[in-house]
């Protein structure tokens, strides 16, 4: 089996309120994914198109897509996984294109959420969880994060500080990504007064400015066979090691609220598929749709031992500078949360940075990209390793 590479990236502003169609909003990444792939529409072998479908007003929206940008009559498949619904979809590309059934496959993930009040929004967000055993009971997004934060603070001392840490690295890179929701500097006094919009109340302990932003976004990931990716791009990067895994959807039957089972059998499958250890990472991305959820990543991708992950946001250690970079793009604290989007943003920007073409957050040299992409609350988790040659 041939190498599986990356070819194009592109992804839309990540914007609160977008004022057009799913069309407009998908055509935004898909123009920037085909030019920097330096292909067309009539190159594409099938489209995977990623949404979390209780989000849309459009029924199929795979189909209205794939007609709007071209893409008939080659396959158009949708995949949905929650959150990492864009992660999802790049696997299933591997897949398609590791087999030899297609040459080139581009992912496509979009949301538009500002359609739907936040009302209605949370109350779908908790129909994630068992309609039967859990959502009757009020649980949604921030309430079941609230619970990871108190058992992580009862068993390893975490405080509300180290919380706010992590939204203070976020905005200082949030500030220098052009496609961020929120580009303003957070600061820990900011923090301090709960009568202020960011240390206000959500669900105890997590307050505003721990949880990330519903958003309106679109990405496009463009994946080729070895010689394709070769002929179309000077700068193929290649998928190393991909994982995936499923928890309990229900809490109760879950062994352990300090961290994500799912991230941790999947961080261990791409590791071990990619023939690396964490130490080797340069740089990555993981899913920060809460403060706490960055520090628990930390620590099921093996980057810090058990209660360790404090340390490191402490430290600065997962700042550029550090010896292991964290969503310096800003990551979905700053950029918002368009759901099927979010997956294929974080593979470009750790594209980006494996080509050498980041900017202002471009780390030194990096070989191995890591991208940590939750669906729900734990219920999904897929790891990709990225690496150039």
């Amino acid at each position: 089996m041939g190498k599986v590479g990356i070819i194009g990236v592109g992804q839309s502003a990540f914007v609160r309120t977008y004022p057009g169609s799913i069309r407009e909003l998908v055509f935004e990444s898909f123009r920037e994914a085909v030019k920097d792939a330096r292909i067309s529409g009539t190159d594409v072998d099938a489209t995977i198109v990623c949404s979390a479908p209780e989000y849309d007003r459009q029924r199929s929206p795979a189909g209205v897509i794939a007609e709007y940008l071209g893409l008939n009559p080659q396959p158009t498949f949708y995949a949905e996984t929650l959150c990492s619904s864009g992660s999802t979809g790049l696997k299933l590309a591997y897949s398609l294109v590791a087999s030899g059934l297609h040459d080139v496959v581009m992912v496509i993930g979009f949301q538009i959420m500002s359609q739907l009040t936040s009302a209605e929004s949370q109350e779908r967000m908790g129909r994630g969880a068992d309609i039967l055993w859990e959502s009757p009971f009020g649980t949604m997004m921030p309430a079941y994060y609230a619970m990871h934060a108190r058992a992580h603070m009862a068993k390893f001392g975490t405080t509300l500080e180290d919380l706010a840490l992590v939204r203070v690295k976020a905005a200082t890179y949030g500030q220098l990504n052009p496609n961020a929701v929120y580009r303003k500097p957070v600061t820990l006094d900011q923090f301090q007064d709960p009568s202020s919009f960011l240390g206000g109340p959500v669900a105890g302990p997590l307050r505003t400015g721990d949880c990330c932003a519903n958003a309106d976004g679109s990405s496009c990931i463009i994946v080729a066979c070895e010689d394709k990716a070769r002929a179309f791009s000077k700068k193929p990067v290649w998928i190393k090691g991909i994982g995936s895994a499923t928890a309990p959807v229900n809490m109760a039957g879950r062994d352990r609220l300090t961290g994500l089972a799912a991230s941790v059998e999947a961080a261990g499958q791409a590791y071990k598929m990619a023939g690396i250890r964490p130490a080797d990472v340069d740089v990555a991305e993981v899913h920060d749709c809460f403060t706490i959820a960055e520090l628990m990543a930390y620590e099921d991708l093996g980057f810090a031992g058990p209660g360790e992950a404090k340390d490191l946001i402490r430290s600065r250690q997962t700042y550029r500078e550090g010896p292991i970079p964290v969503n310096i793009d800003g990551g979905l604290l700053s950029k918002g949360h368009p759901i099927g989007a979010t997956g294929g943003s974080q593979i470009r920007t750790v594209v980006l940075q494996l080509r050498g073409e980041a900017g202002e957050i471009q780390v030194k040299e990096p070989t191995f990209g890591l991208i940590h992409n939750i669906g729900g609350v734990g219920l999904y988790g897929n790891v990709t390793i990225l690496g150039v040659d």
